[in-house]
C-alpha cells in the first residue's frame, strides 16, 4: 500500500453518495462516531470521523495507523470474539472517514451494566470475559496491542441469549515487537507500573485491563488504579473465592507476577 493508492485520492462526494450519515453515536478524544446506512442495501455501518489532526499514530508511508491494524485484522479474522470489520475509509483533506461493521442490536458493555441495573452476576461476567481474553489472545498473536480496552470500546451483541463481544476503537493500537517497552500512556486507566517507573508493556497492561474490565462488571464504581492500590477500592468478599484469585491475578502490581493472557485464560474461575 502506498501513498499513490487510488484510496487516498477519493472525495467527500464518493462517501456521501455511497452511505447515509445520522446520529451521532458518541464521541471522544479522537473523533467521533455517527450511526449510518450503506445506501445499496441500507447495511447499519458505524461512521467514524478523525480530524488529522487527532491522529495519534501514522504508518510510515501517512496511513493512520487505526487503518493500517484494521486492514490487518480483516485480512485473518478467526473466532467470535472478533474486532468490528473496516468495510471502507477515505483519507480527505481535513479528516479521516472510517467505516465500520454495525452490529445491531448490541450496546456497548457500560450501557449493558446500566441496562441490567447495576453489576452483573458472575456466569454472564465470566461468558463475557472469556470471549474478550480470546480477542486479546487473537491480538496478541498478530502482534497487535489495542491499548484501551474497556467497558465503551466492547461492543455485546445482543440478539441470542448468549451474548457476543466485539471490541471497537483501535485509535490508540499499535504493533508490537517482543518485550518492547511504552513511556507515554495512551489510554484511559494507567497500570501501576506506569505511575510507578514511567513504563509499560503490552502483555501484562492488556492482562491488567482484563482484570479492570472484570472489576467494573462485578462492582459498583469504576475501577481507578490509584485507589485500588491505596486500599480504596477493594475486591468484593461478595464473590467467588475463585473469582477474587482472578482478579488479585491480574490485578497484581508487579507486572512480572501477572500472567500471561494464554495463562489467564486457563484460570480455574474460568
Amino acid at each position: 500500500m502506498n501513498c499513490s493508492s487510488p484510496a487516498l485520492k477519493r472525495e467527500r462526494a464518493e462517501f456521501e453518495a455511497k452511505y447515509q450519515q445520522h446520529d451521532l453515536l458518541g464521541k471522544g478524544g479522537c473523533g467521533s462516531v455517527f450511526a449510518g446506512y450503506r445506501k445499496v442495501d441500507n447495511l447499519p455501518v458505524a461512521i467514524k470521523h478523525v480530524p488529522n489532526d487527532k491522529i495519534l499514530s501514522k504508518h510510515v508511508n501517512g496511513i493512520s495507523m487505526e487503518v493500517i491494524v484494521m486492514l490487518k485484522l480483516a485480512a485473518k479474522s478467526e473466532g467470535t470474539s472478533a474486532p468490528v470489520s473496516l468495510l471502507d475509509w477515505y483519507k480527505l483533506k481535513q479528516e479521516l472517514i472510517l467505516v465500520l461493521e454495525r452490529p445491531i442490536p448490541a450496546e456497548d458493555l457500560l450501557d449493558h451494566i446500566n441496562t441490567n441495573g447495576g453489576p452483573l452476576d458472575e456466569e454472564e461476567a465470566k461468558v463475557i470475559l472469556k470471549q474478550l481474553i480470546d480477542a486479546a489472545i487473537d491480538l496478541e498473536d498478530k502482534h497487535i496491542f489495542h491499548r484501551d480496552i474497556k467497558l465503551q470500546n466492547i461492543l455485546i451483541e445482543t440478539s441470542s441469549d448468549i451474548p457476543r463481544v466485539r471490541l471497537i476503537d483501535f485509535g490508540l493500537s499499535c504493533f508490537v515487537k517482543k518485550r518492547s517497552s511504552y513511556y507515554v500512556f495512551l489510554g484511559t486507566e494507567p497500570p501501576p507500573e506506569h505511575q510507578d517507573d514511567g513504563v509499560y508493556r503490552a502483555g501484562p497492561t492488556t492482562v491488567f485491563q482484563m482484570g479492570i474490565v472484570l472489576f467494573d462488571m462485578l462492582h459498583t464504581g469504576s475501577f481507578e488504579t490509584t485507589k485500588f492500590f491505596a486500599n480504596r477500592q477493594r475486591i468484593s468478599n461478595y464473590l467467588s473465592k475463585k473469582c477474587q484469585d482472578f482478579l488479585r491475578t491480574s490485578l497484581n502490581r508487579d507486572p512480572y507476577q501477572r500472567p500471561t493472557l494464554k495463562q489467564l485464560r486457563s484460570h480455574p474461575w474460568l
